[in-house]
């Protein structure tokens, strides 16, 4: 390990983790990216331009803590009238309910060095927890002066839990859209203190 990596990582009972602090998502190099299943037969990708959040680092990891926003009206799946469809009252009612939210209630070491990050996650007003599959991918000094820590993050959900239920029946008797939405994030933080 670097010297200047040092300082942003340290050993917590055998494991590498981030120093104590707060850091701020940089949304230019992070993604909140979901996939869906579309007439059982190929994954449709997309994400959300436009989101924020803040992770605290304990002295202890495991009381660690995280928020994030995303702004889902600015959602791109490669293709603008499914995008309209997305932000219409079938799935996430923009107009009702302009954002999404996930804040963490319990951060967990798991055997193979991976984190589960439990919390409630909020989609058309409702409620529910879930449990992230965590990584911590390592700290570092940029050339511009700032120190920066990274994580890569991953969860299924069924949409029909939050009121996203739309779809269309087929001929064979399957959904035009999956229930199932993996959701990935890929989260690049700049330490504020």
């Amino acid at each position: 390990m670097s010297t200047t990596e040092a300082q942003l990582v340290r050993t917590h009972q055998g494991r590498d983790v981030p120093a104590p602090g707060t850091y701020v998502i940089d949304t230019s190099h992070s993604s909140v990216e979901f996939v869906a299943r579309h007439l059982g037969l190929s994954k449709v990708r997309g994400h959300f331009t436009n989101f924020s959040g803040d992770i605290q680092i304990a002295e202890n990891p495991e009381e660690s803590s995280v928020e994030v926003d995303v702004d889902v009206a600015s959602v791109e799946s490669a293709d603008a009238r499914r995008d309209e469809h997305l932000r219409s009252p079938d799935f996430f009612h923009v107009e009702e309910h302009p954002s999404m939210s996930f804040k963490s209630t319990s951060v967990t070491p798991v055997d193979d060095g991976t984190w589960q990050v439990g919390g409630l996650l909020t989609i058309r007003g409702v409620t529910h927890p879930v449990v992230l599959e965590t990584e911590f991918e390592g700290g570092e000094n940029t050339p511009f002066g700032d120190q920066r820590i990274g994580f890569s993050a991953s969860t299924e959900i069924n949409r029909e839990d939050w009121d996203l239920g739309w779809n269309a029946v087929l001929e064979s008797g399957g959904l035009l859209v999956g229930k199932k939405i993996k959701i990935d994030l890929n989260v690049e933080a700049i330490r504020q203190s």
